[in-house]
């Protein structure tokens, strides 16, 4: 069975690294009291080619004009998949947004590191994973301590190779782009935020927020996807 919303729209959220569908919860519900129709990709995160496989198994069950949204690491995988033809734009939410032939390691080298990348560890399997004190004090400093490490502990991890795979696609490139910009974030660089602000002649919206809008500031978070909708919708 497909999905439809209301007005034809349906927003398509893609979550990021050490997160799953749920990190969306707050800004599900908020699109849902609006009458709007939204879906969750729940990303395996261990390649680039696995996330965007199943952004686009979603996309399969949706009629009608997508916003896609990919939130950190999530930038990374709508850049690729957002190269569907149902996917009318495009919101980033303090996310790497990559070139052609770029990768999400080459954004993040081109900046000085956020401090939260010295807390990212890898494990005997290869696979990598945030410390307890990286989400505290630089994933979600701004949500209550004990909630920051519920995040920790039921973080999925991280694929050895993903930061390295190199995009073949840029959706962004002919498709109208939002940004929310996080000026608190110290996972992801704030220089390169505004960096791709520009680059991607995105409409901005800067919050003074940690790398997770979606759970701290979810009003304002929804309110761009919102007025992304509204653009798609009016043609």
């Amino acid at each position: 069975m497909s999905d439809k919303s209301q007005d034809g729209v349906t927003v398509v959220l893609v979550h990021g690294a050490w997160a799953d569908a749920s990190s969306w919860r707050a800004v599900i519900a908020r699109l849902q009291a609006k009458g709007v129709n939204v879906l969750a990709v729940q990303n395996p995160t261990s390649s680039l080619a696995d996330d965007v496989e199943a952004v686009r198994r979603v996309l399969a069950r949706v009629e009608g004009p997508v916003v896609l949204v990919g939130h950190s690491w999530g930038g990374t995988v709508i850049t690729e998949a957002g190269a569907d033809a149902k996917v009318k734009a495009l919101v980033y939410i303090a996310a790497f947004a990559p070139d052609v032939g770029q990768s999400t390691g080459d954004q993040v080298a081109a900046h000085p590191a956020p401090p939260g990348l010295a807390e990212v560890s890898q494990d005997s399997f290869g696979q990598y994973w945030m410390s307890a004190k990286g989400w505290t004090e630089c994933v979600a400093q701004d949500l209550p301590q004990e909630d920051a490490l519920v995040l920790w502990a039921s973080q999925p991890p991280l694929g050895g190779q993903t930061f390295s795979d190199k995009v073949s696609k840029a959706a962004w490139k002919d498709r109208p782009v939002w940004y929310v910009l996080c000026s608190e974030d110290r996972a992801v660089s704030t220089a390169l935020q505004r960096q791709l602000v520009e680059r991607l002649n995105a409409r901005a919206t800067e919050i003074a927020s940690s790398h997770l809008p979606l759970l701290s500031h979810p009003d304002a978070v929804v309110e761009v996807l919102l007025d992304a909708v509204a653009a798609v919708a009016a043609g």
